[in-house]
């Protein structure tokens, strides 16, 4: 099982940006040190709900602040970037860090971000399909033209090849992991279609990611991967953790910390086009959170996890473990996931 801190870059009340981005950093370096396998980035505009702007930039920094863990993108928002110029960032990580980078992209919502960026929501509704694939063939062929409804260019060099990366016994090793946000069925067989791992929400319980998990193998299956393919594609579930000597105090933590920001954080999305949408209660998110997800004890958090893999078919997790809001807590909470629950998954 691979376990991952997941950090937002959260803008807890009372906090400045800087103190956010600090814990982001905080979180890499003490993962790494922690032994986890992974820290992950999201992606946000305009919100205190996250205040990393460029998940891809933050990555390079952190790659550059570790020598082991993995970084990765969760996500970087394809309707609101161009595709090659993702590709080019990407695979400069990828070949710099020694192969360190996955790439998660995600469609996003309909938030005025499509407006500061002029792609317009035409991108959100129907362009992400065009957008991943140009990016894949960025990160795979030696030439790239395009000749679509929203990209169009004349064939130029792919520089630097994200697969020109070699392991250690000189064999060609190939370009960086791409895995995909899947919030529906629609996104989830677009992932299956191309044979790239799924992203799933934290707000997806197990019975949820378990039908997702589903969908996209016979989607898979049905375009000609091999059952070993299948059950190698590494999908990652991303969730809640805190961790405290009693399940209570641990709830108590997050019950306290995680409305303020979510209550600021989710008001903050403004839609593109004006169009109605629904809040979630902070209150009642914060309760479903801490239900579904390993928050409790350190054996309560590893049989939650177990669970959750052996009902999915998941063994891997990108798991928020800012929910505190406060530097010192998170951690701690980094620290216990790596020395109190790792050892009761091996």
């Amino acid at each position: 099982m691979r376990i991952g801190a997941f950090a937002l870059s959260a803008q807890f009340p009372g906090q400045g940006h800087a103190e956010a981005l600090h814990r982001t950093v905080r979180t890499a370096e003490a993962a790494e040190q922690a032994g986890l396998d992974s820290v992950w980035l999201a992606e946000h505009h305009f919100m205190p709900y996250g205040v990393c702007p460029s998940a891809i930039t933050l990555a390079g920094l952190l790659l550059g602040r570790t020598r082991r863990i993995g970084v990765g993108t969760a996500v970087s928002v394809l309707p609101t970037l161009h595709p090659v110029a993702l590709g080019e960032q990407a695979a400069m990580l990828h070949l710099t860090s020694g192969g360190r980078l996955t790439l998660g992209v995600g469609r996003g919502g309909p938030w005025q971000d499509l407006e500061v960026f002029g792609t317009g929501v035409e991108a959100y509704e129907h362009g992400f399909p065009e957008s991943l694939d140009l990016l894949l063939r960025w990160l795979r062929e030696p030439r790239v033209g395009a000749d679509g409804e929203r990209y169009r260019f004349r064939e130029v060099s792919v520089v630097p090849r994200a697969d020109e990366m070699v392991d250690d016994e000189g064999a060609a090793a190939g370009g960086p992991e791409v895995i995909v946000a899947c919030t529906s069925p629609v996104t989830v067989r677009l992932a299956a279609e191309r044979g790239l791992p799924m992203l799933l929400g934290m707000h997806c319980g197990d019975e949820e990611k378990a039908e997702m998990v589903a969908l996209w193998r016979t989607t898979a299956l049905a375009c000609g991967m091999s059952p070993d393919e299948v059950k190698a594609a590494g999908h990652v579930s991303a969730g809640v953790v805190q961790i405290a000597d009693r399940a209570q105090d641990a709830v108590e933590t997050l019950t306290k910390a995680l409305p303020g920001w979510l209550q600021r954080g989710l008001a903050a999305h403004v839609t593109v086009d004006g169009r109605a949408r629904a809040m979630r209660d902070p209150f009642a998110y914060t309760e479903l959170l801490c239900g579904l997800h390993p928050v409790g004890t350190p054996r309560l958090c590893a049989d939650k996890l177990a669970a959750t893999s052996e009902r999915t078919g998941i063994t891997r997790f990108a798991l928020l473990v800012e929910g505190s809001g406060d530097m010192a807590e998170t951690e701690r909470n980094v620290t216990r996931l790596g020395s109190d629950v790792l050892p009761l998954l091996a």
